[in-house]
């Protein structure tokens, strides 16, 4: 059984569009792409290092796996992004995607027509942990359908008002617990969260 982390820069007000830079996503007229660039350090960086250290496959919505495509491959190898590069180029991909036929970066498969059920199929699977990275329309199927087991967030002190965001109205409702958090000389929380169950109620009275 694998487990399926949701890692995601998020603002405070959740949302997670285009945090790398302008032309990342602007789709419906989101201005503010490249938001996450001025809370970055050396802390930000070794979470980042920390959360590819471990074995892991990527799911990606398509959006994600085109801006990826476009750049991994092309990093030169003698960069400081050479690392990270041979990495992500090698990891296996699963994409969810209407045209499967133009995933041509390597190692790239498309989930099909049912991604839930493709999804599911994969967790029964053995193997490394499943990671996404950006891809908001997948990520929120997957919390709607209860398939994340945790959350990795990257929250940057800044509010953005509109955009595209890491939950919707329709994610599955349930308890997670605080496994790790660490707050960054620039104010980003970085906060590691872990499935634990349905949600808890009681009362004050």
């Amino acid at each position: 059984m694998r487990t399926l982390i949701v890692a995601a820069f998020v603002s405070l007000d959740g949302v997670m569009q285009a945090p790398g830079g302008p032309q990342e996503d602007t789709s419906q007229g989101f201005g503010f792409g490249g938001w996450l660039v001025p809370y970055a350090d050396e802390t930000f960086g070794q979470a980042m290092q920390a959360l590819f250290s471990q074995p892991f496959e990527l799911l990606l919505g398509r959006r994600t796996y085109d801006i990826f495509a476009g750049y991994w491959p092309k990093v030169d190898a003698g960069s400081d992004n050479a690392p990270m590069a041979e990495l992500f180029n090698t990891v296996p991909k699963y994409v969810a995607t209407h045209h499967p036929d133009s995933l041509d970066w390597q190692n790239s498969r498309a989930l099909g027509a049912d991604v839930i059920q493709a999804v599911r199929a994969l967790k029964q699977q053995d193997g490394p942990a499943l990671l996404t990275q950006g891809s908001a329309e997948l990520v929120q199927q997957l919390l709607a359908a209860g398939l994340v087991d945790e959350l990795r967030l990257l929250i940057n002190p800044v509010m953005l008002g509109h955009g595209k965001r890491l939950f919707a109205d329709n994610a599955q409702p349930a308890a997670l617990s605080l496994v790790e958090s660490l707050s960054t000389p620039r104010g980003v929380l970085l906060a590691h969260y872990r499935r634990s169950g349905a949600v808890q109620t009681g009362s004050f009275a």
